[in-house]
């Protein structure tokens, strides 16, 4: 049966990873309903928020073929039950509806919504939360002339985890890595480009 999961993947910060991540939804023609990247508590390692509509068994198979990826580090798998998530929506208004109608102070307090900008021409609100909640306010906007509205994807963190900081660093002590010198022939370019 299908359910909405959130894939979780830690990885180093290289260029185009993110179109070979992607590439994997796409080639099994899975949809991605909403797409974050960041950094994340390590330095130099990125995290994304992949969120998808499939069964178990299929986010399973994706997570082993995204782990397959050489800068991977980890990808994980939760249930929105499992995670703690938000979503940031932003809506644009006229600001003659708003308020003429007085509905500022209802949406302020019963969304949890705040002002960001206001101008002569429209008024643009911010409301965090979960996908239902910022419906909700698309709905009680659409009234009022909603002129632009957006949804940033989601944000979200695992309960259960203690964080892959953790992790990495039990793996650096017990398998230390050797000094990596980025260019060791930088300083001797005479020596070893000469002709």
């Amino acid at each position: 049966m299908k359910q909405q999961y959130t894939i979780t993947v830690y990885a180093e910060d290289q260029i185009g990873l993110l179109a070979r991540i992607t590439i994997i939804f796409s080639r099994r023609k899975i949809n991605i309903d909403s797409l974050n990247t960041s950094s994340s508590e390590i330095p130099g390692i990125h995290r994304f928020n992949i969120v998808i509509d499939e069964t178990e068994e299929v986010v399973k198979k994706l997570c082993k073929q995204i782990e397959k990826q050489v800068e991977v580090l980890k990808a994980y798998y939760n249930l929105n039950s499992e995670i703690i998530w938000q979503e940031l929506a932003l809506y644009k208004v006229p600001t003659n509806q708003v308020t003429e109608k007085m509905i500022v102070e209802r949406v302020l307090r019963e969304y949890g919504a705040r002002v960001v900008s206001i101008n002569n021409d429209y008024t643009v609100f911010e409301c965090t939360g979960h996908r239902e909640e910022t419906d909700k306010l698309v709905k009680l906007f659409e009234e009022y002339g909603l002129i632009e509205f957006v949804r940033g994807a989601r944000v979200a963190i695992i309960k259960s985890s203690e964080g892959f900081h953790k992790k990495i660093k039990e793996f650096e002590a017990r398998e230390p890595g050797e000094e990596v010198v980025e260019n060791e022939f930088l300083n001797e370019q005479d020596k070893v480009f000469s002709m």
